[in-house]
């Protein structure tokens, strides 16, 4: 029973990380991901064997114990690598809005620019005009 709730654990994985691409709701960088998980998943559900060799070659008493160590550390590389990437978003946020800052002051500046050189058009235009 456990093995068939394994297997259909993974392949509902896969069909949501792919459904899930194509719909554009998941980027590719972070569906590779998803996928290993699947595969590491329907491996195991289809070969169950590979996690007691596992757990023998890695001196592991109970088989769960190590699923469940590399669930944990699994999520925390997620946790790490989302972190990363949440600092590399603030931190082109921040650039995009100094550059936003910079170039609203430019055209400020040129608006104040066009504003002065009108007013000054208009004041020769009053001077040349003839006197009625």
């Amino acid at each position: 029973m456990i093995v068939i709730v394994g297997i259909a654990l993974a392949l509902v994985i896969l069909a949501l990380v792919f459904w899930m691409l194509l719909t554009r709701r998941l980027r590719e960088k972070y569906a590779v991901m998803w996928i290993v998980i699947a595969l590491s998943v329907l491996l195991l559900g289809i070969f169950p064997q590979l996690l007691l060799w596992a757990t023998s070659l890695l001196g592991v008493q109970v088989p769960a114990n190590l699923l469940f160590a590399l669930a944990i550390t699994l999520l925390l590389g997620v946790a790490l690598h989302l972190s990363w990437e949440l600092s590399q978003a603030e931190d082109e946020i921040r650039r995009v809005a100094e550059e936003a800052a910079l170039s609203r002051a430019e055209i400020d500046r040129l608006d104040r620019r066009i504003a002065a050189l009108e007013a000054q058009h208009r004041g020769r235009d009053a001077d040349s005009a003839p006197p009625a």
